[in-house]
């Protein structure tokens, strides 16, 4: 039965073409967020001195310890951008030993925070282009030999055949440091609704089963919430938490977008969740005095996951706009750290004069928001019973 579901569902996914390119382009946006160091460094992979035979990897110690403010937000990429390989290896090996398969991935994922936890952060300002023009030395960069934070031509230089997308204010690749914001926005919109995702079940779920007085006081508090302006709350949140001068600064706004966009998810689930409290399967579960706790998330959740997840496709587009905005103000991601936000803002003097600067960081910042808009519309018409 629940094959055949799955099988309907994709099916009727499939034949929505805005879902698949909402899809495609969330799982393209996804793949150059988490490899965006092998796409964009400027540091080789490979340094060889033909003289001496001697080998070295400049590019491997930065992926343990990378050299950015938003430290944590990189490390979890890179953990990724190493894991899924893994995954995806023993998966192929071993995808019908299922014990076999977990055992495996638990030993490679523990293993892999060893060398997350033991390396340490260290400047390097070694000019790796200028040394790899010595004959003696053999050089493999990435497809884009420039990092984000690296000053390597005048400022605001136009798309050419060396900068393809133009340097920034200050002469920094542009393509690069529109790569790594890709891993600022998505980080911002994943996590940020994965936190309002699970207040909002909650909240909902609670309210809904138990209905009468709790159900009353928590719908008032929750319409004097709703009445707050959401982005004057987050200007407000995010100027009193600036003065405290934190360098992660994704860490702030991560928490603070999501504590601030739980309210619609709550009032979503709420409904269905007593839509569905009157029928037979959850009356049964009273009648036998099964566990609240059992009753909630074994048997109600499931029924309202749905919703849950339509729910958090659009919210993560939300986040992703709502950090763009913050950091267009000012208030959000902090230089040097890349942001689409920062991008489009230092353009704003003269956005015609600098329109590589407007274009470039516009274009991921609709696609981003648009992709997940259509995939979760797409799940929505896929789930829909009537369709």
């Amino acid at each position: 039965m629940k094959k055949q579901r799955e099988e309907k569902f994709w099916s009727k996914f499939k034949e929505d073409k805005p879902a698949i390119f909402g899809l495609f382009t969330v799982v393209l946006l996804l793949f150059v967020a988490i490899y965006a160091p092998l796409i964009a460094n400027g540091r080789p992979f490979l340094l060889l001195d033909r003289t001496t035979g001697e080998v070295s990897y400049p590019f491997l110690r930065y992926i343990f310890a990378p050299d950015s403010t938003e430290t944590t937000i990189e490390i979890i990429c890179n953990y990724f951008m190493l894991f899924l390989p893994l995954y995806g290896i023993i998966e192929l090996i071993f995808h019908r030993a299922k014990l076999i398969k977990y055992l495996l991935l638990s030993v490679a994922a523990i293993a892999l925070l060893i060398p997350f936890s033991i390396s340490k952060s260290r400047i390097d300002k070694t000019d790796y282009r200028k040394l790899a023009e010595d004959k003696n030395l053999f050089a493999v960069f990435a497809v884009i030999p420039y990092g984000p934070y690296e000053q390597i031509a005048e400022p605001y230089e136009k798309p050419s055949k060396k900068h393809i997308l133009g340097t920034d204010d200050i002469g920094r690749s542009l393509a690069s440091r529109i790569i790594y914001g890709a891993r600022i926005s998505l980080s911002v919109g994943i996590f940020s609704s994965l936190i309002a995702m699970l207040i909002g079940s909650s909240i909902g779920l609670y309210i809904g089963y138990f209905k009468g007085k709790t159900d009353l006081f928590a719908m008032r508090i929750i319409e004097i919430i709703s009445c707050f302006p959401t982005f004057l709350l987050l200007l407000i949140l995010m100027a009193l938490l600036k003065d405290n001068k934190i360098e992660q600064s994704v860490i702030l706004i991560i928490p603070v977008i999501g504590l601030t966009s739980w309210v619609g998810l709550t009032l979503l689930v709420r409904g269905e969740v007593l839509k569905q409290s009157a029928l037979p399967y959850i009356v049964s579960c009273k009648s036998l005095g099964i566990p609240l706790g059992s009753t909630l998330f074994r048997h109600l959740l499931p029924n309202v996951f749905s919703i849950v997840l339509i729910s958090f496709a659009f919210s993560v587009a939300g986040a992703i706009l709502a950090e763009s905005s913050l950091s267009f103000l000012g208030f959000g991601v902090q230089q040097p750290c890349a942001s689409w936000g920062g991008l489009l803002r230092q353009s704003f003097e003269d956005p015609l004069s600098y329109w590589h600067l407007t274009i470039f960081p516009g274009v991921a910042l609709f696609l981003a928001v648009i992709g997940f808009n259509f995939a979760g519309e797409g799940v929505r018409r896929a789930m829909d019973s009537k369709g």
